[in-house]
Formats: structure tokens, C-alpha cells, sequence
């Protein structure tokens, strides 16, 4: 047997970049992707939607826990009954290696299903096809999934018919009982293996299937002969792989093509403490020529919401200081007919600033005074921490309904005092938060006065979500009016809403002046709070003195629910520590790198997905722990929340001392 053979996700790999098939799995290469398999299973609900979808398929055979050679030997062995199911069974092909989540024979044919943590609407047109007939964007990656394991296991067993299925979540689904989601419970072994604890389940709980098998037998045919789709070409589908294999088997790189696709490689280095080599710096050597020194100044890739970058490094504009306006498309000096900064003079703003060497903050005094001085005192700064499970925890709820679990709340009087007024946090097991998380919300801002300020638009999403809960609930809280009225006060509907509002108080986006009024050269071009907060406070002399001071959470200075004299100013080799270096780990097993990627939150309209919230919150419906570890996730998810607000007080307050 080849040790070094293709598997399904060294394939998935190779179709982001196959040079990196060189760079995957060696030490020496600094590898930021902390995809820990476990963690994002955990996040994403993939041990539980795999462990119910077996349940459909009940008294199959598992396969998994072997070893890869004995796995091969019992798929074999098994498939020489006329009927049966199997769990991960193993198959070879050449060097091309897979294992199937279920595979089901019925004489002459085999069921192929690949079950993944995503949901699905039987009611709607979901199509797996764009408008130009090419493999929708969103599904290509699942539909090259399938389809890599669809040709391997037709090239293994030949004499078999393959059909293919993606299982997924049908949202269209009502969970038929109480209590499902806690009889899949999750044990941690080693690295990233698991064991899912499935609870005995009732004829009721399997009554109605929460999971839906998808046919994708079109797409899987369309993909092998190299339809609907450019990845494979010159050589062609089967050759591709035979390619890719070859290189792999052998430990042969496969020439670096530098592209926008770069900016997410995850062989890079974090820094100049990093040990290990980049297999990012190696690549663009490889490509470009570059030396140590060109590393050194910011790259087209660092520019903000560049949609261009392809184009710009096709034509040998690789550092951020070579583009010119008409590379950004400005029309008209870039103004877009509003105060402030449009999306094109932001990047020019970040391309002069890189030019120039120029690491001062960029802040629009007049335009940024002029809106704060606008809206009401107090200010109100929240932030709200959800989660989506797969297998709900109320009878009638859908699969991969969001759930609103935390939220944290500070507030700045006129005179400029500032407290932690409160939070919210329901991470019980098994327990519905979402209107228990409204009525806290509602005593923390319902009869309050002045500006309720969120950070990027998803808090106004969630209250988009459980507003439509509400009025959907087939058994409604007694409240439900009353929750309803509250959560229309302080936000506006999502764009195509069945309902139509804007409240009164609609909640203030402080994203949104930070990309109008405010740029700072050491956020890299990222919005997110994890980024400016870091940057804020290194170039705030007033945030330094004050936050220098172990006055959070101390009597007589800033109230705080989850912190005692706490300093926020503390320094490493001349620079201010980020914040949330300071903060207590939220997980133990697993390596810095890992919880920053958790944190970073790198694109401000994601919903949040993977994070750190989501991920702890998992851990304490799912995985079995001692009590002691479940309360210092608990206190670690309070703080962090709590930093959450905080950091968006301490942004108002640098601009204060700047502009009021």
C-alpha cells in the first residue's frame, strides 16, 4: 500500500492550490490553518449530523476506527454480502484513497452518501448550477467532494453501479421531539478523533427526518467529464487526479501560480518569532524572484476589499504601492455622493499610507464630530454571541436555527463614566435560549434612553431572526407581542423580509464610521474590532494613561461584572499586548495560533462562523467535561464578551479625545 496516497482532503487542498499538496502535513512548514478537525466539527455540528445520519441508516457496519489497511480488508470483506451497510469504509484506487460516510449495497449497486453540516430547502429551487451553467460557487467544493470519492469508489469495485447523495440538514424540517440534540453527546479522544455518544433514540425522535439525501449523480458526471466547470482543464478530470497523486506520492512541488487566492494561504508565518519555514514567502520566490526585503512592505493582497487583486498580479503589480486609480476603477476622484470615505478613496487612503511609510491613523474630525454630536447620550454598546446546531434542542424548532446564547452590554454617560451595565448568558444543555436572551435584552435597553450602538450589521440580523421566530412559533411565549414591539424599536427589517419596520432607536453601526471616518495603517486594511481595538490603543496616548491603571472592575473606577482591578495597558518590547492576549484560555488543548485564528474574526460580515463563542458554547451542549472545565468556559466566554463591548468604549473614547 502507497504511504503517501491522495486522499479527499488533500484533493480539496490541491483545488484552493495545488502547491500546496507540497507543504501540507511537514513541520517545518508554519501552518496557521487551525482547522483542528475536531474544533470545526464541533462548531459546525458535523459529529452530530454524521451520527443521526447513520441512524437512518441503521445496522450498518463500522469501518472507521481501523487502521487504513485493515479498513480496506473489511470493506472488501463485507461487500461480499448482497446486502449491507457500512460506516466509512475504506477504498484504493491506484494512489487515490477514500473513506465514504455511508455506502449502502443493494445487489449490483452502491449508494454513495456524503454528509455534510449544511442545510438544505426541498421547498425551494436550490440549484447546484449558476446562471451560466457552471457549478454554483457555493456548492462546487461538496460537489468535488462527492465526486472524487464517487470515481475511486467506481474505479475500486468497477463491477458496481455508483450513485451518488449529499446528506444534508432540511431546513424545511420540524424536530419531533424534546430533548434530540442532547442524545449525541461528544467525547474528545486524541487529536482531533471523537466518539459520539448516541443516547437511545425513540420511534417519535426518528419520526420525521431532520436530514435529507440530495441526488447528485448529474453533477458528479458533469465534473468527471469536465462540464460546468474550468479547474480541470488542460489535462481533464481523471488525469488531473492522476497528476496530483503522482506529485504527491512522489513529494514533488507543483509550480507556485501567485494569485488573489495567496491572501488565504494558510503556509504562512506569524511572525518574526515563527520557527518554521513560509510556504507562502517560498512560493512567491519561486514565482517572482523576491527577496527577504520585498516581504517587507505591503502586498496588493493587504489592500481592503480589493476585488481586483487577480488582474493586478497578472500584470505584475504584486505590493500595494504599484496600483494606481484607475486599477481601484475611481470614476469622479472616487466620492460616492456621502460624508466620508467611499469604498475606492479608502483604498487609495491605505495605498498613500503604505507608500508614504505613513503608520498615523487617519481620522475625519469634522464629518465624525458632526455624527456623534448628532445622536443621544447614554450610549448603549452590545454585542450578541450565537450558534446554529443541527439537531435542535425543542420539539418544532428547524435544524441549523440560530440561537442567540450571550450578549454583553456597556454604557458611556455624557460626563464620560463608563460601566459594564450587564450580560446574559444561558449555555445550559439542551436549553432554548432565544427568548430568555430577548426579555434580558429588553431590561438592559427597553426603557432606556439613548444611542444603542452594535459593531457590523449582525446584531441587527439576529433580531431580524428572532423576530421571525416569534411570529412563526407555533406555540408562542405569552410575550410574544411584547418581545416583538422591543426588537422593532431598536432595529430595522433585513432586506426581502416578509415584515417591514425601522425602530425609532435603530440600533447605530459603529463599523460603518470606522470605514466612512477612520483608517489606521496597523489594522492591515481589516475592520474587525479585533484588529482596530490592538491598533486604537497603540496610537492612543488618552487610552494608555487611563487603561495603563488597574481601574477596570476596581471600586471607585469602572464597574465590571467579570473583572477585579483589571489593566489593559501592558507592553512587549515597546508595544501595547493586544487585549485579547490578556484574556484567560478559552481552550486549553489547543495552540495559541488556533484560538487567535478563533478570534480574529477576520471578515466583519461573516456571521461569525467557527469563532471562538460558538466554538466554546459547542463544547458545553456537546462534549463531556468535569464541571470544573465547564465553569472555566463559562467564565472565559463572560470575559470575552465582556472585552467585546469594551473594546467598541474604548474605540468611542480615542475618537472622543480626537474630535469632541
Amino acid at each position: 500500500m502507497i504511504d503517501r496516497y491522495l486522499t479527499k482532503s488533500r484533493f480539496m487542498l490541491a483545488m484552493e492550490c495545488p502547491t500546496k499538496l507540497y507543504y501540507v502535513g511537514k513541520k517545518e512548514y508554519a501552518d496557521q490553518s487551525s482547522e483542528d478537525p475536531f474544533l470545526a466539527a464541533l462548531a459546525e455540528g458535523g459529529f452530530q449530523v454524521g451520527a443521526l445520519a447513520r441512524c437512518y441508516f441503521s445496522g450498518g457496519h463500522m469501518i472507521g476506527p481501523l487502521d487504513d489497511r485493515m479498513a480496506l480488508n473489511e470493506t472488501a470483506r463485507l461487500l461480499q454480502q448482497e446486502q449491507v451497510v457500512l460506516y466509512e469504509p475504506a477504498f484504493l484506487y491506484e494512489n487515490l484513497f477514500v473513506r465514504v460516510d455511508i455506502l449502502v449495497k443493494e445487489g449490483g449497486r452502491l449508494r454513495l452518501y456524503e454528509v455534510k453540516s449544511k442545510s438544505w430547502s426541498p421547498d425551494k429551487e436550490e440549484s447546484f448550477l449558476g446562471k451560466k451553467g457552471h457549478l454554483a460557487a457555493a456548492w462546487k467544493p461538496y460537489l468535488y467532494d462527492v465526486a472524487f470519492q464517487a470515481y475511486v469508489v467506481g474505479k475500486a469495485v468497477p463491477k458496481f453501479r455508483v450513485e451518488s447523495f449529499l446528506v444534508l440538514a432540511d431546513k424545511t424540517a420540524r424536530c419531533p421531539t424534546d430533548g434530540l440534540n442532547q442524545k449525541f453527546r461528544i467525547r474528545r479522544l486524541s487529536g482531533s478523533r471523537a466518539e459520539v455518544m448516541t443516547g437511545e433514540l425513540s420511534s417519535d425522535d426518528l419520526s420525521v427526518p431532520l436530514l435529507v439525501s440530495v441526488p447528485v449523480d448529474t453533477y458528479v458526471s458533469m465534473i468527471i467529464s469536465g462540464e460546468g466547470t474550468k479547474d480541470f482543464e488542460p489535462e481533464g478530470f481523471k488525469e488531473t487526479l492522476r497528476y496530483l497523486a503522482a506529485c504527491y506520492a512522489e513529494d514533488r512541488k507543483i509550480p507556485p501560480e501567485p494569485g488573489g487566492k495567496c491572501a488565504k494561504c494558510q503556509f504562512r508565518s506569524s511572525g518574526e518569532a515563527e520557527q518554521r519555514q513560509s510556504g507562502f514567502k517560498e512560493c512567491w520566490r519561486d514565482a517572482f524572484g523576491w527577496r527577504d526585503e520585498d516581504f517587507g512592505e505591503s502586498l496588493v493582497l493587504d489592500l481592503w476589499d480589493y476585488r481586483k487583486k487577480d488582474m493586478a498580479i497578472s500584470a505584475g503589480k504584486l505590493k500595494m504601492i504599484d496600483l494606481e486609480k484607475p486599477d481601484l476603477g475611481m470614476k469622479n476622484n472616487g466620492d460616492d455622493g456621502r460624508p466620508g470615505l467611499s469604498r475606492t478613496r479608502r483604498q487609495l487612503l491605505q495605498i498613500d499610507k503604505a507608500r508614504l511609510h505613513d503608520e498615523k491613523p487617519f481620522i475625519d474630525r469634522d464629518n465624525l464630530r458632526r455624527e456623534l454630536n448628532e445622536l443621544p447620550f447614554p450610549f448603549h454598546f452590545i454585542d450578541f454571541e450565537t450558534a446554529m446546531a443541527p439537531i435542535p434542542f425543542t420539539a418544532g424548532r428547524h435544524p441549523y436555527e440560530m440561537i442567540a446564547f450571550q450578549f454583553s452590554h456597556h454604557v458611556v454617560e455624557e460626563n464620560g463614566r463608563v460601566r459594564h451595565a450587564g450580560q446574559f448568558l444561558l449555555a445550559n444543555p439542551g436549553a432554548f435560549p432565544n427568548y430568555a436572551f430577548l426579555r434580558a435584552l429588553m431590561a438592559e435597553l427597553g426603557e432606556c434612553q439613548g444611542t444603542v450602538f452594535r459593531y457590523s450589521h449582525y446584531e441587527n440580523t439576529v433580531l431580524n431572526v428572532l423576530y421571525r421566530q416569534l411570529m412563526e412559533d407555533e406555540n408562542p411565549p405569552e410575550d410574544r407581542e411584547e418581545l416583538c414591539r422591543f426588537i422593532k424599536t431598536i432595529s430595522h427589517c433585513s432586506s426581502g423580509s416578509a415584515y417591514l419596520w425601522k425602530g425609532p432607536r435603530d440600533m447605530v453601526d459603529l463599523l460603518e464610521l470606522v470605514k466612512r471616518y477612520y483608517y489606521h495603517p496597523q489594522t492591515k486594511g481589516s475592520n474587525s474590532i479585533k484588529y482596530v481595538l490592538p491598533a486604537v490603543l497603540q496610537s492612543s496616548k488618552y487610552l494608555q494613561r487611563k487603561y495603563s491603571m488597574p481601574i477596570y472592575g476596581a471600586e471607585g473606577g469602572i464597574p465590571s461584572r467579570n473583572f477585579k482591578g483589571k489593566r489593559w495597558i501592558e507592553k512587549e518590547n515597546g508595544n501595547v499586548i493586544d487585549p485579547y492576549r490578556l484574556l484567560p484560555e478559552m481552550f486549553a488543548d489547543i495552540s495559541p495560533e488556533e484560538m487567535q485564528h478563533l478570534m480574529s474574526g477576520e471578515d466583519e460580515n461573516a456571521i461569525r462562523h467557527g469563532g471562538a463563542a460558538m466554538t466554546a458554547y459547542a463544547r458545553l451542549q456537546y462534549e463531556e467535561m468535569q464541571d470544573f472545565e465547564r465553569d472555566a468556559i463559562i467564565k472565559a466566554l463572560l470575559q470575552y464578551c465582556e472585552l467585546d463591548t469594551l473594546a467598541m468604549v474604548m474605540l468611542y473614547e480615542a475618537w472622543g479625545e480626537e474630535v469632541l
